[in-house]
């Protein structure tokens, strides 16, 4: 079962863009896929890619081999390889960011230690990909609220 986030309802209903389960699916095996690249995928390949598991190094493996034939046959350009720390980065760190706490503070939330802890792996991978960066997502606020409150 694919993770869903209320903040990302929509992304999920039309699948037009990459649901944040399935970008850290792509971080974990490995493999960047273009938003171009994954629209060019029919509905069908992008289901799939949502609900195939990745827990296992061979389920990894398969993945990342369908992905790159889906994309290669459906746009003509292969998927580009993720350096290590990206594929690291899938499993989010025990406490938070110092870059992703202080956008928290920007917009009055306190995320700490405790609050990080409550966490799960999903919504810390989600709100470091929102806001753990200079640029903040569109959608980080209102996950910060659904996420922490």
């Amino acid at each position: 079962m694919i993770r869903r986030f209320k903040f990302e309802d929509e992304v999920h209903h039309s699948l037009a863009c990459v649901p944040m389960a399935v970008r850290r699916k792509l971080d974990r095996v490995g493999v960047k896929v273009s938003l171009e690249q994954w629209q060019a995928l029919p509905q069908h390949e992008r289901l799939a890619i949502c609900h195939l598991p990745t827990a296992s190094e061979e389920e990894c493996d398969a993945l990342r081999t369908f992905i790159e034939e889906a994309v290669r046959l459906r746009s003509g350009a292969g998927t580009k390889a993720l350096p290590e720390s990206v594929r690291r980065s899938a499993e989010p760190p025990a406490a938070p960011p110092e870059k992703l706490v202080a956008n928290a503070q920007t917009v009055g939330v306190t995320l700490n230690d405790a609050v990080w802890q409550r966490l799960d792996p999903d919504e810390r991978y989600a709100l470091i990909k929102l806001g753990g960066g200079a640029e903040q997502s569109h959608n980080f606020v209102t996950a910060l609220r659904e996420l922490i409150g």
